[in-house]
């Protein structure tokens, strides 16, 4: 009995080192080398801001540089395209909004990526509201009084976006289907340009970041008239949402968080660790302060919520822009 009980022991040992280097060949030492996160869009708009704090508090968590890359250019198609394709080491990470891995599968026949097979979610690291905002010369105070405007002047109001088919290109397609509209819908590559336009008065209006719209809105260079979400946003309190102004349609009640994103591949270690990494940074006090001075609202969820999360809104995302028609191939 005495031995076979030492046959057993000496088995679950050899066992027991077999897991453990399971995981050693998971995880070799990672990271090696500098880590990149890539941004779909120009620098200087809010997902490229949250970038670079994200990169300060990766750097010292992993110790190793934590750079970020702007691959800007088709809706978030390139950027998204090229982590996908990426080696699935956890060296190439992709910090994104909702657009290029949900929408865009409604708007393209095909897309050179399948983001519910080529890429694996990290963290949501926090939900960017949106706000409809105008140039201080359109002459409206809310939604009702914007869309009387609008349709006392077809033609002369052109909505910005910071690409074809994201969330204020959606909401312009659908204002105009919804109440009889002739807006011009004007592309960006970025929120910063687009920004900068609508200050100027380039264009009159747009559906955008509180992380971007706050600064001239409180300067009083753009009047806030809703923001997005079944709640007002913690940047604006003072702002209502479309809803409260008696605008529930489902277009209008859409969030979605920006996300750190893997290919597929990588291995569950490297992703468990970058997820606690995310997780840790995020829930720091300091860190959060900053993500709401931002304009945004911090979450840093695990890989397995943030999963599920993406699931969960996925069909009701493709419903909608499938509902406006929009089509951009």
């Amino acid at each position: 009995m005495t031995r076979r009980r030492h046959l057993l022991r000496s088995a679950l040992a050899l066992l027991s080192l077999g897991g453990l280097g399971a995981v050693a060949v998971a995880d070799p030492d990672y990271p090696s080398k500098p880590v990149r996160i890539v941004v779909q869009y120009q620098p200087g708009g809010s997902t490229d801001t949250l970038a670079r704090l994200l990169a300060e508090g990766l750097a010292k968590k992993l110790g190793q540089p934590v750079v970020v890359e702007n691959r800007s250019g088709a809706g978030g198609i390139i950027g998204t395209d090229h982590v996908a394709k990426s080696a699935p080491d956890g060296h190439t990470l992709l910090l994104t909004t909702p657009a290029p891995v949900g929408a865009n599968l409604a708007l393209y026949g095909k897309l050179p990526y399948d983001p519910r097979t080529d890429l694996r979610m990290v963290s949501d690291i926090a939900t960017m509201r949106t706000v409809l905002a105008v140039h201080p010369s359109v002459p409206a105070q809310d939604v009702k009084s914007l869309l009387a405007a609008l349709q006392q002047a077809p033609g002369r109001y052109a909505m910005g976006s910071w690409g074809p088919g994201t969330q204020p290109h959606q909401i312009q397609v659908y204002m105009d289907k919804t109440y009889g509209l002739q807006t011009l819908h004007v592309p960006y590559k970025g929120e910063g340009p687009m920004a900068i336009d609508l200050v100027a008065g380039t264009i009159q209006m747009t559906v955008g970041s509180a992380t971007t719209l706050q600064p001239y809105i409180a300067a009083g260079k753009l009047r806030a008239l809703a923001v997005a979400g079944p709640r007002r946003a913690r940047a604006l309190p003072a702002v209502p949402t479309f809803a409260e102004q008696g605008y529930p349609d489902e277009v209008y009640a859409q969030t979605g968080p920006t996300s750190l994103m893997v290919p597929a591949r990588t291995p569950d270690a490297v992703v468990a660790r970058l997820g606690r990494a995310i997780a840790e940074i995020v829930h720091q006090p300091e860190t959060s302060r900053r993500i709401e001075e931002l304009g945004a609202e911090p979450v840093g969820n695990t890989p397995e919520e943030a999963a599920a999360a993406y699931r969960q809104s996925l069909p009701l995302t493709l419903r909608l822009i499938q509902a406006t028609g929009v089509k951009l191939d």
